[in-house]
């Protein structure tokens, strides 16, 4: 069985894993830069599954998936491709404001404790005791989730290709898709591009923002939109708080994430594009997300910023994210795209479902 995946990021390199541990599939990605270079480049790796308000249904499914199958899946890259993914098993910490109901967190903790997880909600003399480095008069309690985690998105996505490739996946970057001629029979599927035609018993496009196009060639257009996302990474030349314990921070949407050594990650920006597709970064934004993390740990004041990027997130048009699922009127056509800000996150689970729709023909 011949497989094609177009793009990859985080979401094709984990599915072109997944497919090469089943024997007898042939797999070919292709994609027009190398790896991680799109959103997942510019993610910052928080895992927020426990700690989501998500909890029935597939939305919660496939966090609770993802979140257990990383466990085994980052020691498994590691011995098997001999590199590093930065994995922080601190879990989240999330800092709770004045308009946060500490009851729903109760009642989250329940809910989570009945499924088989761990979730603490912390008053604010835990909070101080714990993680001293948070001193903000507004912040009323925390709630901590030791089962989440945070990972280098960047390591885990050149990993995850190491991987495959070692398991016999052909990795083809540098190569543009010219076309994908409209398949003559249901059974075969053929792809034109700057480095020759194949042909794939199955196509799976996760190309983020270059799946509209590619399923337009379909006649099947999914709308994917740009959401820009800024972050920075800063050194404060030592640690916030105690050394032995660095979860990543979060309130109001802004992520405090420690990466070692004194550094940290903070962002991110949710920017939409005013007119068409284009979203020049909003400096005033980064820098209000800044100031957020310095008001929650006032010490990030004297840190030095090291750099900042910025990157598109893929959010489907009037219609949830992500996008996983049978091309309409495309038998063998797979879509697993349009994962908006959870890429990261969902990836292990959106390549278990795409392996389970090719392995039962669906």
């Amino acid at each position: 069985m011949n497989v094609i995946i177009i793009g990859c990021g985080v979401i094709g390199a984990a599915i072109a894993y997944e497919l090469s541990q089943v024997p007898g599939i042939n797999i070919t990605v292709f994609d027009k830069q190398p790896p991680a270079q799109a959103s997942t480049g510019a993610a910052l790796g928080v895992l927020v599954g426990i700690i989501s308000q998500k909890v029935k249904g597939k939305a919660w499914q496939m966090r609770q998936n993802s979140i257990q199958r990383y466990e085994t899946l980052i020691p498994e890259l590691e011995a098997l491709t001999g590199l590093t993914i930065p994995f922080n098993r601190q879990g989240i910490l999330h800092l709770c404001l004045a308009e946060d109901n500490l009851a729903d967190w109760e009642n989250l903790a329940a809910i989570r404790h009945s499924q088989g997880w761990q979730l603490e909600v912390w008053d604010t003399v835990k909070l101080k005791d714990i993680c001293p480095q948070v001193n903000h008069p507004q912040v009323t309690g925390a709630v901590y989730s030791p089962q989440d985690r945070q990972l280098d998105p960047t390591a885990l996505t050149l990993a995850l290709v190491a991987g495959a490739q070692k398991k016999g996946v052909t990795f083809k970057f540098g190569v543009n898709v010219l076309g994908i001629p409209t398949p003559a029979t249901s059974q075969s599927i053929a792809v034109e591009t700057t480095a020759g035609k194949f042909s794939a018993d199955w196509l799976i496009i996760s190309a983020g923002l270059g799946s509209t196009e590619l399923t337009a060639q379909l006649h099947q257009k999914v709308d994917i939109r740009p959401v820009l996302g800024q972050a920075l990474q800063v050194s404060l030349g030592h640690f916030l708080g105690n050394p032995d314990f660095q979860p990543a921070i979060n309130g109001n949407d802004v992520h405090i994430v420690p990466i070692g050594g004194g550094d940290y990650w903070i962002g991110a920006t949710v920017e939409f594009p005013s007119n068409g597709d284009e979203i020049p970064p909003n400096h005033e934004l980064l820098e209000s997300v800044k100031q957020q993390a310095i008001a929650f740990c006032p010490e990030l004041a004297t840190a030095k910023i090291i750099r900042t990027w910025s990157g598109l997130r893929p959010r489907p048009e009037g219609r949830p994210a992500p996008v996983i699922e049978t091309l309409p009127g495309c038998n063998h056509v797979l879509l697993a795209t349009g994962h908006y800000r959870n890429g990261v996150l969902l990836a292990p689970a959106t390549a278990s479902a795409i392996r389970e729709k090719i392995l039962s023909g669906e």
